[in-house]
C-alpha cells in the first residue's frame, strides 16, 4: 500500500432497515435500496428489477395488509452474494399485515381490450415476471417475502 492509498473497508453484504407503512416511507426504501444496491455492487438491470418488485410488494402490504400493519413497522433485508460466475440480491419484506401468500395466490386476469382495463390489480404478475425467484414464509405473526434476481458477471457492467 502506498503512504497515500487509503484502506478499503468491505461493506456488510448484509443491511436492513425498518419503515413505517406509509407511502412516502416505500419512497424512502426505495431509495435506500438504491443506495445500498450500489454501493455493494449490484448492476442497474437487476437493481432495477429488484427495485420495481420491492416497490410493489410495499404497495401491496400498504393497501391491502390489513388493520395489523399499521402498527407495525415494515421490516427490510438487502442481502447480496457474489461468486466468480455473477451474483444474486434479494430482499426479503417483513410486515405484520393478513398472512398473505403472494405464490400461490392466482393472478387476475389480464384485460382484453384497453376498455376493459382497470387501475391495479397486476402486481403478482410483475413480482414474478421481474424475480428470478420468490420464497415466502409465515412465522412469528408476519409474512416473510424474499424477492431474488440474478446476474452473469460476463453480463454486469463494469
Amino acid at each position: 500500500m502506498t503512504p497515500f492509498a487509503t484502506p478499503r473497508h468491505a461493506i456488510d453484504p448484509v443491511v436492513d432497515l425498518s419503515i413505517g407503512v406509509d407511502t412516502s416511507e416505500a419512497r424512502r426504501a426505495s431509495t435506500w435500496l438504491g443506495e445500498a444496491g450500489s454501493a455493494r455492487g449490484i448492476p442497474a438491470e437487476p437493481l432495477w428489477r429488484l427495485d420495481l418488485c420491492v416497490t410493489e410488494a410495499l404497495a401491496n402490504v400498504i393497501a391491502h395488509g390489513g388493520a395489523g400493519t399499521g402498527s407495525s413497522t415494515i421490516r427490510l433485508r438487502l442481502d447480496v452474494r457474489r461468486g466468480a460466475s455473477g451474483g444474486e440480491a434479494s430482499v426479503t419484506v417483513s410486515d405484520a399485515g393478513i398472512k398473505y401468500d403472494p405464490l400461490t395466490a392466482p393472478l387476475k386476469a389480464r384485460p382484453r381490450t384497453l376498455a376493459d382495463a382497470e387501475p391495479g390489480g397486476q402486481g403478482l404478475t410483475m413480482l414474478r415476471k421481474f424475480s428470478d425467484a420468490l420464497d415466502y414464509a409465515y412465522s412469528e405473526g408476519r409474512n416473510h417475502l424474499t424477492i431474488r434476481v440474478r446476474w452473469d458477471q460476463d453480463k454486469a457492467a463494469p
